[in-house]
């Protein structure tokens, strides 16, 4: 472990992980709040003091979808595909306490140093799989849970095995009667990945939306789309509502404007999958 610059007398902690530099970079405008940096880029960000406020727009509206997966309160049972910083299990223990969390994240040093420095809250039921997101919907049973959070990233992309028909049927054997599905999907123009991604989950599910930054949608930049999946109805017009009152405004797609963004994009399967785009030359500067 190495202690680096100072922000606001705390110290940068750098750290080897499996997957490469960890950096846990201390927020100089909050006492108690970290970014944490893979090689160089930004994965997840945790106020200590403050659980429930997500800095990352993704992160937000993987939020959203949190919050309005069951009624407020109410405990649910999650599967985060990908851990990190474990920004999104926190959140989850504590708008939803007693949910039941399990999360796929295979670089055991990366949850060790996040354990030890960002540590959960001691009522928070998280269990840590070190083990593939795939492998981890494998040894799940049918109908176990009702909201699954995908958010997959190796070097900086998702990798291939991640983005198939295959692995969206695992997690859809996995979701309860009533389940959500969402993935954070990052791509850049001209979003073949995004496009090819959003129809894959329309092939399984009977109603999907794509919520991103105008920017993103226009293939202007590249960035994130968080899709939403599920068989039943989805509360679009408070989706709508929540991501236009955002720091970061986003637009929400879905029906006829989804298909068109979509545009005869083909499914992805387990024989034609490419991981996700790596992210441009500055990206995150």
């Amino acid at each position: 472990m190495r202690r680096g610059r100072r922000a606001g007398g705390r110290e940068t902690v750098s750290e080897p992980v499996d997957g490469g530099l960890a950096q846990l970079v201390p927020d100089p405008d909050r006492p108690h709040a970290w970014e944490l940096l893979l090689d160089g880029a930004p994965q997840s960000h945790v106020d200590l003091d403050a659980p429930t406020r997500l800095a990352f727009e993704y992160q937000r509206r993987l939020g959203h979808v949190a919050d309005l997966a069951a009624p407020p309160g109410q405990p649910l049972t999650v599967v985060h595909l990908g851990g990190g910083a474990l920004t999104l299990a926190r959140y989850v223990a504590v708008t939803r306490p007693r949910s039941v969390q399990q999360v796929a994240e295979p670089d055991a040093r990366l949850t060790a140093l996040v354990r030890r420095e960002l540590p959960l809250p001691d009522t928070a039921r998280v269990k840590v799989r070190p083990t593939d997101a795939r492998e981890l919907l494998r040894k799940l049973p049918d109908a176990w849970a009702g909201l699954v959070l995908t958010d997959v990233f190796s070097d900086a992309r998702t990798p291939a095995h991640c983005t198939t028909a295959e692995f969206l049927a695992e997690a859809a054997r996995v979701l309860a009667p009533g389940g959500w599905y969402a993935v954070n999907v990052t791509d850049g123009p001209p979003l073949a990945h995004l496009r090819r991604q959003a129809a894959t989950l329309a092939d399984r599910f009977a109603h999907v939306c794509l919520m991103a930054e105008p920017a993103v949608l226009r293939g202007r930049r590249f960035g994130n789309g968080v899709l939403l999946a599920a068989d039943g109805e989805l509360p679009l017009a408070e989706l709508v509502r929540r991501c236009a009152a955002d720091p970061f405004t986003a637009r929400v797609l879905a029906g006829r404007e989804l298909r068109d963004f979509t545009g005869g994009a083909p499914v992805v399967t387990d024989a034609t999958a490419s991981a996700s785009p790596p992210p441009p030359d500055g990206a995150f500067t």
